[in-house]
C-alpha cells in the first residue's frame, strides 16, 4: 500500500510486491526488541530537581516509556539517586551534616517530586544502598582480576592538616585565565574556563585553608586507549543513527585520542575499593554510578511478583540478553559517560549488552540566562508543584513542546503561559470540552450512533487513522517534539471538525446528522486519550474517565470503533482552566528578586584605600544638606544641577547622578555633603562641593543621607 502510494508500483509485478513487502516485515520482526530497558541519568542527591533535569531527562525518558509500555512492550524503567561524589560531601560540611543525612534527605525529595510529575519509573533506587555496594565491588573484582585495569602512582594534592588528599572541588586559588580568586580546581564558575588543579595559582584547601602539598598515592585506571580501536568501530561506523550532538561529541574525543581514567579516589565516602592495599579510597562516582543502573534492576527483580509483569524476566535478563534494547536518557554533559567510559566499561566486563541509542538533549536555560543551582537559578520541580497544583501536564507539556533536542532552549514563564492558554485550553480542552458538552445537551450523556458519513466525515476519519503511527514514528526516533505537535494536531482536527460542521447550529433542523458529528467527535476525543497518555498522562486518565473508555492501548488507536453507540459518557470537566497574568508575574518577580539577591550575595568589595591620619580626616567639613532644586545639564547624560541649602547658605553643585535620578523626585531629599572641597567649574557651572552616593552591586546609586530628617547644616563625623 505505501509502495503503490508512492507511485513506484508500476516498476514491480504483484508478486515482486509482496516478497519486498514481506523482506521488510520479517527484517523488522527479526530485529525487533523482546524486552527494552530504559535508564535515565542519576540526579546527584545533594539538592532538588529543576526544569533543566526534566527537559533535558526525566520527561522525554518518561514519554518513551509510557508509549513502549502502551504498546504492550516489555519496559524496564530505572532511575535512581546518585548519592556518592565530592558535590555531596561539600553540601554536607556547608549545612554542618553528614553525607548521608544529605542523601537521605534528597533521595526522599526527589523521589517524591518524580512521583507526583507522573515519572513513571519501574524502580527509583539509590547508589548508597547495600545492593548497589555489593553490585559495584563485584563489578570493580570482575575487571580487577581479569587484569583490566592498570595501576599507577601521581603526585596529587594533600593536605597535612586535614590529613586528607583533596578532591578538585576542595581546592580553590586564582584562576590563570581571568584572576578569579576562589576558581576551583576544576572549573572556574566566573570565565567557565576548565581547569586542572595543578593550574590554580596560590592554591588553597577548602577544609583548612592551607596551603596544600604534592603527595605520591596510588590508583587504579581504565585504559580507555586500549578500547580506542573498539570504540571507533562501533560509534563512528556502527552508530552514524545517532543524534549529531551526540555523534560529534563523541568523535571528538576519539580523535583527540583517549587516555587512562582512573577509578578510584581518594576519599572518605562512597564505595570502598574492595582490593587489598586501597583502604582510604572509594570508587570514583563516574565508575559507581552508571553501575547504579544495574543494581537497580537487581533491586527490583528482589520482588518475585515482579517477574510476572514482566512475562517472567530476570534482571539479567534485561541487561545480558542480546534481543534487549538498551537506551540510555541523559543530558549533554553526560556524553561522554554514557558513550564512551560506561560502554568500555561493559566492554572489559564481557556480559552486558551495549546501548542501542544515547539520545542526549542539549540544555534548557531560563529566562535568557544559564541554569544554575549555585545562584539559585532554577525553576525547581518541588517548588513549581507546590505552587501550580494540579497542572503537572501543563510543565510536561511546556518542557516537551519546547525541549531543548537540537540546540540549547529557554524557558520562559510568558511561554509557558501562552503554551496552556493558547494551546491546551483553547485547542486541547476547548475541543474535549465541546464535543463532551454537546453530547450531555441534547443526548443526555448517551453517545449517538454514527449514521450516513459525508465527504467530510470520511476525509476525517482517513485522517484520523494517520495520527497513531506518525506519533509513533517521531517516538521511536527519539523526536518527542515533534510527536508532541502531532499529538495537538489531531486536537486541532477535532477543533476544526466541529468548527466546520457547526452541530449546534443545525440540531434543530436536522438531528440525525449531528448524532453523526458527536459520534465522530467523540471517536477522535477517544483516540486523543490513549496517544496523549505519553505525554500529559494525568489529563488523558481525565479523559478516559469523563468518555467512560475501558483501558486500551495504542494499537487499538486510529480507529472509530473506541466507543459503542448508547454508552453513557461520564461526568463533562474543563481538562484545563486559563493561567493569568498575575501569576506570571509572581513566578517572574520571583526570579528577579533571586537576580537581585545574587548580585548583592556575590559584589565586589573593593580593597580598603591607604590608611589616612585623623588630623586629615578631620580636615573634612561633611554636613548634611537639602536638595531645594534640580536640572539636568544641557548637552550632557550624566550631569545634574543641584541646588543645595546647607543651613548656612544656599549653593550649586553639579554630579554625575543624571542617569540614575529623576530631577523632579529628588526635590526635597536630604543628602551628605563635602562642603569645603574646592570649587570647580563644571560645563560652565562653579561646583561648589561634592554629594556623598553609594553603589549598590547591581551598579545603580544611592543617597548616603540621614535615618530620618535633621536640621540643613548638621555636622557628619
Amino acid at each position: 500500500m505505501h509502495i503503490l502510494a508512492r507511485g513506484i508500483a508500476p516498476r514491480f509485478t504483484v508478486p515482486a510486491l509482496f516478497l519486498i513487502f514481506a523482506v521488510h516485515y520479517f527484517t523488522y520482526m527479526t530485529n525487533k526488541p523482546t524486552r527494552y530497558t530504559i535508564t535515565s541519568a542519576l540526579p546527584y542527591a545533594n539538592g532538588p530537581v529543576h526544569i533543566g533535569h526534566l527537559a533535558g531527562v526525566y520527561v522525554p525518558a518518561d514519554i518513551y516509556a509510557r508509549f513502549l509500555r502502551s504498546k504492550g512492550e516489555n519496559v524496564l524503567f530505572i532511575g535512581g539517586s546518585d548519592e556518592h561524589g565530592v558535590p555531596i560531601t561539600i553540601r554536607a560540611k556547608k549545612e554542618g551534616v553528614t553525607p548521608q543525612q544529605i542523601v537521605d534527605k534528597y533521595h526522599v525529595q526527589i523521589k517524591q517530586s518524580f512521583e507526583e510529575l507522573g515519572i513513571s519509573f519501574d524502580i527509583y533506587s539509590r547508589t548508597s544502598s547495600k545492593i548497589h555496594a555489593e553490585t559495584s565491588s563485584e563489578y570493580f573484582k570482575k575487571l580487577y582480576e581479569d587484569g583490566k585495569f592498570i595501576e599507577q602512582t601521581s603526585e596529587q594534592y594533600y593536605d597535612p592538616k586535614a590529613e586528607q588528599f583533596l578532591a578538585d572541588r576542595y581546592i580553590i586559588g586564582t584562576c590563570p585565565k581571568c584572576g578569579n580568586e576562589n576558581a576551583y580546581g576544576d572549573q572556574c564558575e566566573k570565565c567557565g574556563s576548565t581547569l586542572s588543579p595543578s593550574e590554580l595559582i596560590n592554591p588553597r584547601s577548602t577544609l583548612s585553608g592551607e596551603k596544600p602539598v604534592m603527595k605520591s598515592t596510588k590508583h587504579w585506571f581504565l585504559p580507555l586507549d586500549q578500547y580506542e580501536p573498539w570504540l571507533k568501530q562501533w560509534i563512528l561506523e556502527d552508530h552514524k543513527n545517532w543524534k549529531t550532538n551526540v555523534y560529534g561529541q563523541c568523535k571528538s574525543w576519539l580523535d583527540q585520542g583517549l587516555q587512562p581514567r582512573a577509578v578510584t579516589r581518594d576519599l572518605d565516602w562512597g564505595v570502598p575499593v574492595p582490593v587489598a592495599g586501597a583502604e582510604g579510597k572509594v570508587l570514583y562516582v563516574w565508575f559507581d554510578a552508571p553501575i547504579g543502573y544495574i543494581s537497580a534492576a537487581k533491586d527490583y527483580f528482589k520482588n518475585s511478583a515482579i517477574k510476572a509483569i514482566h512475562k517472567s524476566n530476570t534482571w539479567e535478563d534485561f541487561w545480558k540478553k542480546d534481543d534487549t534494547k538498551l537506551v540510555h536518557f541523559i543530558g549533554k554533559d553526560n556524553i561522554v559517560f554514557h558513550c564512551i567510559i560506561f560502554p568500555a566499561m561493559l566492554k572489559a566486563e564481557g556480559s552486558y549488552i551495549l546501548p542501542d541509542n544515547v539520545p542526549a538533549n542539549e540544555f534548557m536555560n531560563l529566562e535568557g540566562d544559564k541554569i544554575s543551582t549555585s545562584r539559585n537559578w532554577a525553576v525547581w520541580l518541588h517548588e513549581y508543584l507546590e505552587e501550580f497544583q494540579g497542572k503537572q501536564d501543563v510543565l510536561r507539556y511546556a518542557l516537551c513542546a519546547n525541549a531543548p533536542e537540537t540546540k540549547d532552549n529557554d524557558f520562559t514563564w510568558r511561554d509557558f503561559q501562552a503554551r496552556n492558554n493558547n494551546e491546551l485550553v483553547a485547542i486541547y480542552g476547548n475541543f474535549v470540552n465541546r464535543a463532551l458538552v454537546l453530547t450531555h445537551k441534547y443526548y443526555e450523556g448517551v453517545i449517538p450512533a454514527l449514521g450516513k458519513l459525508e465527504a467530510s466525515d470520511e476525509g476525517v476519519i482517513m485522517m484520523l487513522k494517520e495520527f497513531p503511527g506518525k506519533i509513533a514514528a517521531s517516538i521511536e526516533q527519539y523526536r518527542f517534539r515533534e510527536a508532541l505537535g502531532f499529538m495537538m494536531d489531531l486536537a486541532r482536527l477535532g477543533n476544526k471538525y466541529l468548527a466546520d460542521t457547526e452541530p449546534w447550529k443545525i440540531y434543530k433542523e436536522n438531528p440525525e446528522r449531528v448524532k453523526t458529528i458527536l459520534h465522530i467527535g467523540l471517536q477522535i476525543a477517544a483516540n486523543l486519550a490513549i496517544v496523549s497518555e505519553p505525554f500529559i498522562p494525568f489529563t488523558s486518565a481525565k479523559l478516559f474517565t469523563m468518555l467512560n473508555l475501558k483501558a486500551n492501548t495504542w494499537n487499538n488507536a486510529g480507529t472509530i470503533d473506541l466507543l459503542k453507540a448508547g454508552d453513557q459518557l461520564g461526568t463533562a470537566e474543563l481538562l484545563f482552566d486559563k493561567i493569568e497574568d498575575a501569576t506570571i508575574e509572581a513566578q517572574v518577580k520571583k526570579l528577579e528578586d533571586t537576580k537581585q539577591a545574587n548580585l548583592l550575595a556575590n559584589a565586589e568589595v573593593k580593597p580598603l584605600k591607604e590608611n589616612v591620619s585623623f588630623d586629615d580626616f578631620a580636615k573634612m567639613d561633611i554636613r548634611v544638606a537639602t536638595i531645594i532644586a534640580a536640572e539636568k545639564v544641557a548637552k550632557t547624560k550624566k550631569l545634574l544641577k543641584l541646588t543645595l541649602k546647607t543651613g548656612i547658605d544656599e549653593r550649586t553643585v553639579v554630579s554625575g547622578i543624571a542617569e540614575h535620578f529623576d530631577p523632579e523626585k529628588i526635590i526635597g531629599q536630604q543628602v551628605s555633603l563635602l562642603a569645603n572641597l574646592a570649587p570647580r567649574e563644571i560645563k560652565g557651572i562653579v561646583s561648589q562641593g561634592m554629594i556623598l552616593m553609594a553603589e549598590d552591586a547591581d551598579g545603580s546609586l544611592k543617597f548616603v543621607q540621614p535615618d530620618g530628617v535633621v536640621n540643613a547644616g548638621s555636622m557628619i563625623g
